[in-house]
């Protein structure tokens, strides 16, 4: 397993940082991405782009940005997620690899043989693992791991408990569902690598809500993790039977965006089943990156921003528009490049997600680590979206302003939004429901008034109508027990 210098890198100055940043970067393009990767070499080939002429941070606004639509295949069979997959040969090591490198290995050779080698360089970079995107495409896009890759995912894991402070003898139930994808197995192998307990039910698809209420109420952890919705729906539901939960100390969310009232909710019901001072973590991550980051223990209401990793990557936070990179703290869409990878290796990758108050290098004011931080006010550019309210007239809407407003109620249970076309016709006007599961008692009129006051505050945009629904056809509605992600906001607009 990698070596895991997170202690010393994490009190390493700013200018200490950005020097060993630039120094495996350099190497990382000389002698990993430019000569093993189909598609960067032939990126960096046609913009005559010479790889060793990127030898800073700042020397990265020369290189052109890569985003999803790189990866996605434009007739069947095509498989471009491939050409992002490092592909080393004897002939291309020899050409890339410096004299230092080309002698040790040759040592290894006679010492040890052709073979030892030949298998210590497979294992290296030979895909062994994979993880998918979720597919808001509509395209889920695989990415590739090497024994290389998989060791940086424990080691991830390993960070991550260390900076949630979770102790060796806490226990963890997972509650992620069971898939192809990174949040399950940043969890499963983070628990590995972290020597805790951990329990992983697979969610509601392959335990049900009942069978994790049973998990969490026999093993009582002292860490919840998995998707937001999913986790509230199961706590909440265990609250309502009467279940018992002293022992749980932190929740960890991610999958989902997660604002101050869920955490606020989560907490609540914990306290109602005997939990005292819960943490209510979010995280951050995403499939190409191939690993997640995570927030540090603060007080309720403050949080400190996603601790990252800086011997393992760069962030750039880059003006969607126009692609000119912000400074500290400014807003903007996040870019990745990974700087020690194998498998599918990606520079300067257009994530989509777009930031408030960017990246701080201040140090930590709750844990002291001096490693950049990436405010956790992260919302998928896709999700602004014109919704054509009126023909005369259209707002711009951010979907995270309708959960944020329908989140502070604490009469509402469960929440959903539909847009659609009037007559499904797709030259007519937008039309948007909110359907609601509101608890027992609620006056439903007066509930009504404030939820439509409130959205209008928030959004500018009124509902059609609101529908109150019951908790069964709610979750179903929502698929908790099926999906891999909550339905919470439907777009069912047909298509031109």
């Amino acid at each position: 397993m990698s070596f895991n210098p997170w202690e010393k890198i994490a009190q390493l100055s700013r200018k200490e940082i950005r020097a060993l940043q630039n120094q495996k970067l350099r190497q990382f393009i000389n002698e990993q991405l430019y000569p093993f990767s189909p598609h960067y070499k032939k990126l960096f080939d046609q913009n005559r782009i010479d790889p060793r002429q990127i030898r800073t941070i700042e020397d990265l606004k020369h290189i052109p940005f890569s985003s999803k639509l790189d990866l996605l295949d434009n007739k069947p069979g095509e498989n471009r997620f491939r050409e992002f997959v490092l592909q080393p040969d004897p002939e291309k090591i020899k050409k890339a690899w410096p004299p230092a490198k080309l002698l040790s290995l040759a040592g290894e050779k006679i010492v040890k043989g052709a073979d030892y080698v030949q298998e210590k360089i497979s294992r290296e970079y030979r895909p062994n693992f994979m993880t998918f995107t979720t597919g808001t495409t509509n395209r889920p896009t695989p990415f590739l791991y090497s024994r290389y890759d998989v060791d940086n995912l424990y080691l991830y894991g390993e960070r991550m408990i260390s900076a949630m402070s979770i102790g060796s003898q806490d226990k963890l139930v997972n509650m992620f569902p069971y898939a192809p994808h990174l949040a399950f197995w940043q969890v499963a192998f983070g628990g590995v690598a972290g020597c805790v307990l951990i329990m992983s039910t697979g969610g509601g698809k392959v335990m049900g809500t009942d069978g994790n209420i049973k998990v969490l109420s026999m093993m009582q952890p002292a860490v919840i993790i998995g998707v937001p919705s999913y986790v509230y729906h199961v706590l909440r539901t265990a609250n309502e039977q009467g279940v018992k939960l002293p022992s749980v100390k932190k929740v960890v969310l991610g999958a989902g965006r997660v604002d101050e009232s869920l955490k606020a909710r989560l907490r609540y019901e914990l306290e109602g089943m005997g939990a005292q001072g819960v943490s209510v973590f979010g995280t951050y991550g995403f499939t190409e990156a191939r690993c997640a980051w995570v927030e540090c223990p603060t007080v309720p209401g403050i949080t400190s921003g996603y601790h990252l990793y800086p011997d393992k990557e760069i962030f750039e936070i880059i003006d969607p528009q126009t692609g000119e990179v912000k400074g500290e703290g400014g807003d903007g869409e996040i870019v990745y490049t990974t700087i020690d990878s194998r498998g599918s290796a990606v520079l300067r990758y257009r994530t989509g997600d777009f930031v408030k108050g960017g990246i701080t290098w201040e140090p930590c004011p709750h844990c002291q680590k001096t490693v950049p931080r990436l405010s956790s006010d992260i919302t998928r550019i896709s999700d602004t979206k014109d919704l054509n309210l009126s023909k005369v007239k259209g707002q711009l809407v951010n979907f995270d302003n309708f959960a944020a407003a329908l989140n502070e109620f604490n009469e509402i249970r469960e929440w959903q939004i539909e847009i659609k076309k009037r007559n499904n016709d797709p030259h007519d006007l937008d039309e948007m429901f909110i359907y609601l599961c509101p608890n027992k008692g609620v006056d439903t009129a007066k509930l009504e008034r404030e939820i439509k006051s409130k959205i209008m505050l928030a959004t500018e945009v009124s509902p059609n109508a609101i529908m109150f629904v019951s908790f069964e056809e709610m979750v179903n509605r929502l698929q908790l027990e099926t999906a891999n992600k909550e339905k919470r906001i439907l777009d069912n607009r047909p298509k031109n």
